[in-house]
């Protein structure tokens, strides 16, 4: 029977990048609708999420690639006029034109935003390709190509026995993948089986992407869910019609493993 951990789901909680709604002062906000190329004067925000969950695998978000305008200057909450396209490697992504939400009590502006929800298994098998994103309507077009950005993202096993049998006192490393990738930053948690806390366990991340950790000679014998998670910047060969382009990848999985 497999273990359930459905107590907590904090440890993919933070992994998940949050791009939600900007808060507004009050009632103040002014409401603006603009061409695409009134967003000229944006930062262009992009966030791959590649989160693999032990349980809730197909949570919304959970693989999905995102891209946000930055906020209009002072009290101004712009939203996209109707007519713009936006694509993924030429596949059609979700528009989100943003504006004025007020069903809170207060008003919300809410961001100019496009998201495309992938299929994990699929990406796990196509070559790794440039991600290319462009947005256009009659008046501009906003352009953003990573390098390399259309790939699944893996913690890769490596040591000798099997990965889901851990040893108290050992040390064990896993790599990033694809390895032309390396993460800038590395996370290892572990949480008991019906337990309710989380152990954040020490790692230390090697320059050619491995997450290296060692397991206490106190951690109890038990089934644990272990989660890894990095995240690394993307680098953008191309970023047209905006100010700047900026964001990051972040991928984290789930394992449930013995320790002896």
């Amino acid at each position: 029977m497999r273990p359930s951990f459905l107590q907590t789901r904090g440890a993919l909680a933070g992994a998940l990048v949050a791009l939600g709604l900007l808060s507004g002062c009050g009632n103040s906000l002014t409401a603006e609708t603009v061409d695409l190329a009134g967003l000229a004067d944006r930062t262009l925000l992009y966030a791959l999420n590649d989160v693999d969950a032990y349980e809730r695998g197909d949570a919304p978000g959970a693989h999905r690639f995102t891209i946000t305008f930055s906020s209009a200057s002072g009290d101004r909450c712009t939203d996209l006029r109707a007519g713009t396209t936006a694509t993924l490697n030429g596949l059609p992504m979700r528009l989100e034109p943003g504006g004025v939400d007020d069903t809170a009590g207060r008003d919300l502006c809410l961001p100019t935003r496009a998201y495309f929800d992938f299929d994990p298994s699929v990406w796990a098998i196509q070559e790794q390709e440039d991600l290319r994103v462009v947005l256009q309507d009659s008046t501009h077009t906003v352009a953003l190509t990573l390098q390399g950005g259309k790939a699944k993202r893996t913690f890769r096993y490596e040591g000798v026995g099997a990965a889901d049998r851990l040893m108290r006192g050992q040390t064990y490393s896993f790599r990033w993948q694809p390895d032309n990738e390396a993460p800038r930053a590395a996370g290892v948690t572990l949480l008991r089986e019906d337990g309710l806390a989380t152990a954040t366990v020490p790692a230390t991340l090697t320059d050619d992407g491995a997450v290296r950790f060692t397991l206490l000679d106190t951690t109890p014998v038990a089934t644990y869910l272990l989660t890894l998670s990095g995240s690394t910047r993307g680098v953008v060969t191309e970023c047209s019609g905006v100010v700047l382009c900026d964001g990051a990848f972040l991928h984290a999985e789930e394992r449930v493993v013995t320790v002896q």
